[in-house]
């Protein structure tokens, strides 16, 4: 017998009249019955996000980047960024539920300083001559087409030497690192971190030739869904999976549904999505967000090459990770 059952001040307990009694005390104790209906319930036969399908295009975000050029300088707005906020009540500022999404821009002359946080960033650079990069002491290029790397808890800052506006696409897990509480940021002591080395090819940058030859190189996509792929390493960035794929005018994909939250991002070419019941037109640039187990269909309307960050990896890993082809 356990020792609370001899505890006399538990009698009440054990002695409620009725079930209102048993639901009232349990309420007074912060605990709920797992038996009744629930607004959001517990379990449910099928992945459903609460996030939509959504679509940003770059020429409008480009446009009022250079507004913001003219309206606000780094010494007001560290980062002069647009942050893609999924159109569901309630949502300030998450893409997807694990990933966060915004354009960003520099001007000639202008440096950002440098600071460090626990999510895990990632930049596509989408016009560029001049502009670079710091990451942990490191100074690499940042030109039209890479893809640049800043695993979390690493210092990074960036600027432009070049003389024409650079803009790019950022893509962190900011809503993850919320959910699980694990948020840390903090600024660069100096300001601006100092460089150690300076150089062209480095794990954090992946350069936009070298991605068309591993393409070229790649072997076919044998189930349809995705076109050719090739994966990109980032190690230190466990929760973000980077791929680049290649589609080429006329293709369309086998459709399907997976449980993993997908960010597309246009780096060459056009077409049309359709993701869940929305159907988008994309084009240079754009940004697409694919919430998981929504239906995906692509079509290619000229030869494509197409940036994807998802949170597979992550779902690969906690043993979530599904797939269904579907008609």
């Amino acid at each position: 017998m356990a020792e609370a059952d001899n505890d006399p001040t538990l009698a009440g307990l054990r002695e409620l009249p009725s079930l209102d009694a048993l639901m009232n005390a349990l309420d007074a104790r912060d605990m709920t019955p797992g038996w009744i209906p629930r607004e959001r319930p517990i379990l449910t036969p099928e992945m459903h996000s609460a996030f939509v399908p959504a679509h940003w295009r770059y020429s409008e975000a480009r446009a009022a980047m250079q507004s913001a050029g003219r309206l606000i300088g780094t010494d007001l707005a560290e980062r002069r960024n647009f942050v893609m906020r999924n159109p569901v009540q309630g949502n300030d500022f998450a893409t997807l539920r694990t990933l966060i999404c915004a354009y960003q821009s520099i001007l000639p002359g202008e440096k950002a300083r440098s600071h460090r946080h626990s999510p895990h960033a990632l930049r596509v650079i989408l016009e560029s001559k001049g502009s670079f990069s710091t990451v942990n002491g490191e100074k690499t290029p940042m030109e039209t087409g890479d893809i640049v790397l800043t695993p979390g808890w690493s210092w990074h800052g960036h600027g432009h030497d070049g003389a024409e506006q650079a803009y790019w696409f950022d893509g962190l897990d900011v809503p993850l690192t919320q959910l699980l509480e694990p948020m840390f940021c903090e600024d660069h002591p100096d300001g601006w971190e100092a460089v150690d080395t300076v150089t062209d090819h480095s794990p954090m940058r992946f350069i936009w030739s070298e991605t068309l030859a591993a393409l070229a190189a790649a072997p076919a996509d044998e189930t349809g869904h995705f076109g050719t792929t090739i994966t990109l390493p980032a190690p230190t960035m466990p929760s973000i999976a980077l791929q680049v794929h290649q589609w080429p005018a006329g293709w369309t994909n086998r459709p399907y549904r997976h449980a993993s939250n997908m960010v597309y991002v246009v780096m060459q070419g056009e077409g049309q999505s359709t993701i869940g019941d929305r159907t988008f037109s994309w084009s240079y640039g754009d940004t697409i967000a694919a919430p998981a187990w929504n239906r995906i269909s692509h079509q290619a309307s000229a030869d494509t090459v197409m940036f994807c960050m998802s949170d597979e990896a992550l779902m690969r890993w906690a043993h979530y990770y599904r797939i269904e082809a579907l008609a």
